[in-house]
């Protein structure tokens, strides 16, 4: 079977329909990544859309582009909540009527955007633990009603709108960039881009990123074709993709974009700067293309720009950030201590074993009146990573049974 191809001149043409609908997203400079690579890094700020994400322009194109016929039929989408935010407001915007799946893990601020974007014009029906479970239920949706599926990457007309954002950066900047760094779920935006920047700025390096629990495209590239991942993190959200789509794979083949992927630490270190120091909510999928910089060789003084492609971030989730990061930095680490069940036993713990700066953040104790000990979980916080080893040397020295509980322990997911 031969797959079509996306042209860059479908990607010109998205561009003259979104135009009069979308204006361009800022191009940020960024202070603080510049000076933590010596390069000049400019943010492109997609998260600044109307549904604060990149999605919105490959929906509304590929709606944009449906017949009467098609659009009287009504459209079915499925979604981790941005493809779903664009349908809903292209929807609303075009006056087509849309179903629109969300999976489970899909956090609750998309699931109310998605209703206040689409207004009456939408259904928001939610199934499935992962994308691929919601996609399922909306083919089997249009199949039954005949409803057109919006794909939230694997369609020409979605990755042409998706691939304007490389139009964009280009004429903002006034030159070509040297490197560029676009986020990678189902390959929609990078294989749009690539598309459109291969026929138009082949000097630049372009560089997917992908979140290492769900590295899909570079397994698709791996295989030669997309494969499913038997593992999938749920926790980008945004880019949780178990296949890559049969034409984003080609797109991304064709053009030799470099793939690479970030650790989930990592990202929620980045997350933070750019919340604190930068002013973003990014989601974590908006924050992979700026986490990579920190792991690319950049040539000094060279242009740089990052995809901040969304942010749709709960709020709620800060807290688990928060604990994914300090642990990445070697500053967040648990032990299991057996106490014995005589007055004094803690104050000796805090004195003799903890160190000025150390801070306990969990603790669960159990008390057995049949033992002398008491086994505790103990949650520690460091105020710098280089205290770990002198408190593991003062635990080593203490008469307490101490034993650190690895990252990679059932108990350690438990209670991280």
């Amino acid at each position: 079977m031969t797959i079509p191809h996306l042209t860059a001149a479908s990607v010109d043409a998205a561009a003259k329909v979104l135009a009069d609908v979308l204006p361009p997203t800022p191009l940020h400079r960024s202070e603080r990544l510049s000076a933590a690579t010596g390069a000049d890094v400019w943010l492109k700020r997609e998260d600044l859309q109307p549904v604060r994400s990149y999605k919105l322009r490959g929906a509304f194109n590929f709606i944009s582009n449906l017949s009467d016929e098609e659009r009287a039929k009504g459209v079915v989408a499925a979604s981790a909540g941005n493809h779903a935010q664009g349908v809903a407001f292209a929807g609303q915007r075009l006056g087509v009527r849309s179903r629109i799946y969300l999976p489970r893990n899909t956090p609750r601020q998309k699931r109310d955007r998605v209703a206040i974007l689409g207004g009456d014009l939408v259904e928001v029906i939610v199934t499935g633990e992962v994308y691929d479970d919601a996609a399922k239920a909306a083919a089997e949706d249009a199949a039954r009603t005949g409803a057109v599926v919006v794909p939230a990457f694997d369609a020409l007309d979605t990755m042409a709108g998706q691939g304007t954002v490389a139009i964009e950066i280009v004429q903002q900047l006034g030159k070509v960039p040297d490197l560029v760094t676009v986020p990678v779920g189902g390959g929609g935006l990078l294989g749009g881009m690539a598309t459109w920047m291969a026929a138009h700025t082949a000097s630049t390096r372009l560089v997917g990123v992908e979140p290492e629990g769900a590295a899909s495209m570079a397994a698709a590239l791996a295989a030669g074709a997309p494969v499913d991942l038997d593992e999938v993190s749920p926790f980008v959200d945004g880019a949780a993709v178990r296949r890559v789509g049969t034409l984003t794979h080609a797109a991304v083949a064709a053009t030799g974009t470099h793939l690479t992927s970030v650790s989930e630490g990592a990202l929620c270190v980045e997350m933070l700067a750019m919340y604190q120091t930068d002013g973003i909510i990014a989601e974590p999928a908006g924050a992979l293309a700026t986490t990579v910089l920190a792991d690319l060789r950049i040539e000094p003084g060279s242009t740089v720009v990052a995809v901040v492609s969304g942010g749709n971030n709960d709020v709620s989730r800060y807290a688990e950030i928060v604990e994914k990061a300090l642990i990445h930095e070697g500053r967040k680490h648990y032990f299991t201590v057996d106490f014995p069940q005589e007055p004094g036993a803690l104050r000796r713990f805090l004195d003799e074993v903890l160190g000025p700066d150390d801070d306990i953040t969990f603790f669960d104790y159990i008390k057995r009146n049949n033992r002398d000990t008491g086994t505790a979980i103990v949650g520690l916080e460091l105020g710098d990573p280089d205290e770990l080893r002198p408190l593991l040397a003062r635990m080593d020295a203490s008469p307490l049974g101490i034993e650190r509980i690895p990252t990679d322990s059932p108990l350690f997911r438990l209670i991280g």
